[in-house]
């Protein structure tokens, strides 16, 4: 009668490991998962800055030749005769003007994408480390399982589903972040 038992909980501890061993295989696909698209984010928010500070160095060229060419209508205005000329360079420094605003506004949408991937950056680095955390439980907890098979100690089995049930809290953590 004893033997029975001891059948009995040997069949739930496989069944048990199991389920484990599935918990931390799909914890590790999705952690990698998470990890890629940090990753990816990461790199799609860098060419977004990247993308930032070029529009932020064509503003700057244009407003310096504003400024510059603002400086010679001065030098021109105090000189006569030269009103073609003054026309000519009022024309390019609204241009200049026009091209630094569209820049301006270039950036802010710029911005917002480059934030917005980092956002989804910062949302995948937590989803991942809950699903590293989980998988360290769930490995523990499969290592336990392992050593009660062959010790047949019941409380060694006990103590891997205690680490088992952590494991798989934070295997959902990891997709609904609620910890």
């Amino acid at each position: 009668m004893e033997e029975v038992k001891k059948e009995t909980w040997m069949t739930y501890m496989a069944i048990t490991t199991i389920l484990i061993a599935v918990a931390a295989t799909l914890s590790t696909f999705k952690g990698g998962g998470f990890s890629t698209k940090s990753l990816l984010n990461q790199t799609l928010a860098s060419d977004q800055w990247a993308f930032y500070q070029s529009k932020s160095i064509k503003s700057y060229i244009y407003d310096m030749r504003r400024e510059n060419l603002e400086i010679q209508v001065a030098s021109l205005e105090k000189q006569k005769g030269n009103d073609t000329l003054i026309k000519k360079y009022n024309g390019m420094i609204a241009d200049y003007r026009q091209k630094v605003k569209t820049y301006e506004t270039e950036k802010e949408a710029i911005n917002k994408d480059a934030t917005n991937f980092q956002n989804i950056r910062d949302e995948s680095k937590v989803h991942s480390g809950k699903f590293g955390i989980a998988v360290i439980f769930l490995q523990i907890s499969i290592l336990l399982s392992s050593i009660a098979t062959l010790s047949k100690k019941r409380f060694v089995w006990i103590c891997s589903l205690c680490l088992g049930v952590i494991g798989i809290f934070y295997f959902i953590d990891g997709f609904f972040l609620f910890y």
